[in-house]
C-alpha cells in the first residue's frame, strides 16, 4: 500500500465517529462504490472476473455482522503475487491486502471481517505476470463496524498481542494447513463504550507477516474491517523449516512477535 493511501485510511479512521451519523457522506445515495474503488485500489486496470483464478467463499447472510467468515482460494498458488479483499460498502473498504511469498504455495487464506451494510465483497488476485483476476459475492449483513466489542476493554488490553498457533491435517499431501490467532480488540473507531457513551478510539492490527523459517508465507496490510481478535487460517507448501513465526503491528505503533515449532518438520 502506498504512503498516500495509508494516510487517507488513517484520516478516515480518525473521522469515523463524526461520520457514523452521516451515511450519505460515506455512500452517496447508495451508488455502486466499486468503480471508484477499482480506480483507487487497482488504477482501473483490466479485471478478468470469475475466471477461476481466485474464488471467494462468503455467506449469503451473515449470522454475526461483526464476525463474517471469508475464504480466498487460489487455483494456481505458484502464479500468484497478491490478493486483496474489498468490502465495497464498508467505511474502510479495503479489509486486507495479502502479499504471497514467491515459493509459499498458499492455496487459501481464511479470515473474519466486519460487514457494515448489505454489500458486494470483491477479492482481486494479481498473478506474477501482472494480470488481475476477481471474484465477487453479495453478503447480507448490517452494523458490523459499530457492533460493541465482545470482550471487556480492560481484558482486551491485558492480553493485547498474545498469539496462538494451530496446525491441521491437509487434504493435499504437498501442503500443510495452519492458523494464526492474534488477541487484539481491533477497535474500529465506530464502537461506543456502553458505560461512558463515548466512542472507543480506533486501535487495530494494520500489518502481519508470517514466515516458515526465513521464508515469507504471506504478509498482510489491513484495517478496521478485520474482526476483533484477527485470525488467519491458510495452507502452504512446507520448505523443511522447523519454526513458524509472526510479527504483527498495530496503528498505535505496537509490535507483537511469536514463534512456534512446526510439527514433524523435516
Amino acid at each position: 500500500m502506498s504512503f498516500d493511501r495509508s494516510v487517507r485510511i488513517l484520516a478516515l479512521t480518525a473521522l469515523m465517529p463524526l461520520l457514523v451519523g452521516a451515511p450519505t457522506i460515506l455512500r452517496a445515495a447508495d451508488a455502486d462504490p466499486w468503480p471508484g474503488l477499482k480506480a483507487e485500489l487497482f488504477q482501473n486496470r483490466a479485471l478478468l472476473e470469475q475466471d477461476g483464478v481466485v474464488a471467494l467463499e462468503a455467506p449469503v447472510r451473515a449470522e454475526d455482522a461483526a464476525i463474517v467468515p471469508m475464504t480466498l482460494r487460489f487455483a494456481n498458488p505458484a502464479g500468484l503475487k497478491t490478493a486483496t479483499l474489498v468490502i465495497d460498502q464498508n467505511p474502510m473498504p479495503m479489509a486486507a491486502a495479502f502479499t504471497l511469498g514467491p515459493d509459499a504455495g498458499v492455496g487459501f487464506i481464511s479470515t473474519r471481517v466486519r460487514v457494515n451494510s448489505y454489500s458486494n465483497v470483491h477479492t482481486v488476485a494479481e498473478t506474477r505476470d501482472g494480470g488481475l483476476h476477481a471474484d465477487v459475492k453479495f453478503v447480507k449483513a448490517a452494523g458490523g463496524c459499530s457492533a460493541p466489542a465482545v470482550k471487556d476493554q480492560d481484558e482486551a488490553k491485558a492480553h493485547l498481542g498474545q498469539m496462538k498457533y494451530r496446525e491441521f491435517k491437509s487434504a493435499d499431501p504437498a501442503r500443510r494447513e495452519a492458523q494464526i490467532m492474534i488477541r487484539h480488540p481491533n477497535n474500529s473507531g465506530m464502537q461506543m463504550d456502553q458505560m461512558t457513551r463515548l466512542y472507543i478510539p480506533a486501535h487495530f492490527i494494520d500489518r502481519v507477516e508470517v514466515r516458515q523459517g526465513e521464508a515469507l508465507i504471506f504478509s498482510m496490510e489491513g484495517g478496521i474491517s478485520l474482526s476483533e481478535d484477527p485470525n488467519f487460517r491458510f495452507s502452504y507448501a512446507p520448505n523443511g523449516a522447523k519454526t513458524m513465526s509472526v510479527i504483527a503491528h498495530d496503528n498505535k505503533g505496537n509490535e507483537y512477535k511469536a514463534e512456534w515449532p512446526i510439527a514433524e518438520a523435516s
